[in-house]
């Protein structure tokens, strides 16, 4: 009861949640080039995950599941429809989400058949895997009424129907930690506990086994998405799109945007996408117009590239960005492994890495 109230009130008076105002990136927020900087290790058609075991690299381009070998990969297996997660599990086993409705347990990622597999449950957009110990995963099911590739309609439809799950590797169960999340796009252990980004929230909130929750980073300048352990403690988070004051005042003009979904295609609506400045009937947000040919950096995006690094109490260290004059948007997926940093832009589809040793040396860290 107290809720609905101060969500009427907060609706009201402009406040709290119904706020349009987004806050600056500053602090160690502060904009720079750094992935503009990083080595375009991969050309792939729909990258969406990175995951390592410490002795290998992995990703999920569509429907193949590959490893990445020095400047190229090699395609360990395809399957039937497209990869919307993976996690690398302790003992070489892999987890693997297809379609966003069914997660796999393969033993190694060569296996031909599948340890464990998980079904029902009502998995409708499994977007984020990691493990939780030994004997169980960590998933978050984005929305209950749209697909992966459907995000767009659920910021815009404003849906709360997100979920994160504890997958139990050794009975096959699964068990809801939280749910009615503002779409959960992102898991990783913290102690006994599960962190998870709420994207429509700007957050991050840690999930008790007994499914107590508590914020423990908000007011973000975007909307994080997947997580993955650091070296010495902490994550790197990170946000594959940025909020702009249009979009937040669409979002708080009901009759607008119902009409704008109804009428207008997709691809136009005023909405942030994971790249940016392909076709002139994109949606102009005032200072995003080119002057002298030139888009500037510091205009409202559209579209936006950002990993931060987290402490181990998950505040912001430092962040590596890709701005608005930028390309390697859209980054949804960072891992560490053997010194670098690996990061998916699915925008221009492209796989990075940089240097671990040289973001230390930059940042002071």
């Amino acid at each position: 009861m107290f809720g609905v109230l101060r969500e009427f009130a907060q609706g009201f008076l402009g406040r709290g949640d119904a706020t349009i105002t987004v806050p600056s990136f500053d602090g160690a927020l502060k904009p720079n080039q750094a992935l503009e900087r990083a080595e375009t290790l991969l050309q792939c058609e729909a990258p969406e995950e990175l995951a390592s075991n410490g002795a290998g690299v992995y990703f999920a381009d569509g429907t193949s599941l590959s490893r990445i070998e020095g400047n190229g990969a090699i395609t360990i297996r395809e399957f039937d429809r497209p990869i919307t997660a993976l996690a690398c599990l302790p003992g070489g086993a892999v987890a693997v989400a297809l379609d966003g409705r069914e997660v796999r347990i393969y033993a190694n990622p060569a296996a031909a058949k599948p340890r464990v597999t998980f079904e029902g449950a009502s998995m409708r957009s499994v977007n984020a895997l990691a493990s939780a110990r030994s004997d169980a995963l960590y998933a978050t099911d984005g929305s209950a009424t749209h697909d992966v590739a459907e995000w767009a309609f659920d910021l815009m439809e404003r849906g709360r129907s997100g979920r994160a799950l504890r997958l139990d590797l050794n009975t096959g169960k699964i068990s809801v930690l939280a749910q009615g999340l503002h779409y959960a796009f992102g898991a990783c252990a913290m102690g006994d506990t599960a962190l998870i980004s709420e994207s429509w929230r700007h957050r991050l909130i840690s999930v008790a086994p007994n499914g107590a929750s508590k914020a423990v980073l908000t007011n973000l300048p975007v909307y994080p998405s997947r997580l993955s352990p650091a070296s010495g403690g902490g994550w790197w988070l990170t946000a594959f799109i940025a909020r702009t004051q249009l979009v937040e005042f669409v979002l708080r003009e009901t009759a607008y945007r119902k009409r704008m979904m109804a009428e207008i295609d997709p691809e136009y609506w005023i909405v942030p996408r994971l790249s940016s400045g392909k076709s002139f009937k994109e949606p102009m947000q005032g200072a995003h117009l080119k002057t002298m040919g030139v888009v500037k950096p510091w205009a409202p995006p559209r579209s936006y590239g950002l990993v931060i690094r987290l402490d181990a109490a998950c505040k912001p260290m430092f962040s590596l960005h890709s701005r608005v004059d930028g390309t390697n948007h859209g980054i949804v997926s960072a891992i560490e492994s053997g010194g670098w940093l690996y990061m998916i832009a699915k925008g221009p589809g492209r796989v990075l890495r940089l240097p671990i040793e040289g973001l230390a040396k930059e940042f002071g860290v």
